[in-house]
């Protein structure tokens, strides 16, 4: 027994379901990102989402070990900045307690 198909439509659905997350960029990391997408649409000749500018910033990056050393080493000067910092923080505190009469 077959099945008569002929002037049927048939519609096949497929449903992706991707799980997507925000990340936070200052305005000139967003530009650059940009700027790299726009390289890449050019180069590829499609078009190219911010995602897979960063997998593509991902993949090629030169790795420099030294760099990333020497960028996650401590400022000479830093405790005393942090000192400061914390100490305008509190007057700034205290300003709006009483200001606001908190």
């Amino acid at each position: 027994m077959g099945t008569n198909l002929k002037g049927k439509l048939f519609i096949f659905v497929i449903i992706s379901i991707i799980i997507m997350s925000t990340i936070s960029v200052t305005e000139n990391v967003k530009e650059a990102l940009l700027k790299v997408a726009l390289e890449l649409q050019l180069k590829l000749g499609r078009r190219v989402d911010l995602n897979e500018a960063i997998r593509y910033l991902l993949t090629k990056g030169i790795k420099r070990p030294d760099l990333l050393k020497q960028a996650c080493q401590p400022i000479s000067g830093f405790e005393d900045a942090y000192k400061e910092l914390r100490k305008e923080r509190m007057k700034d505190e205290e300003r709006a307690c009483r200001k606001y009469s908190l």
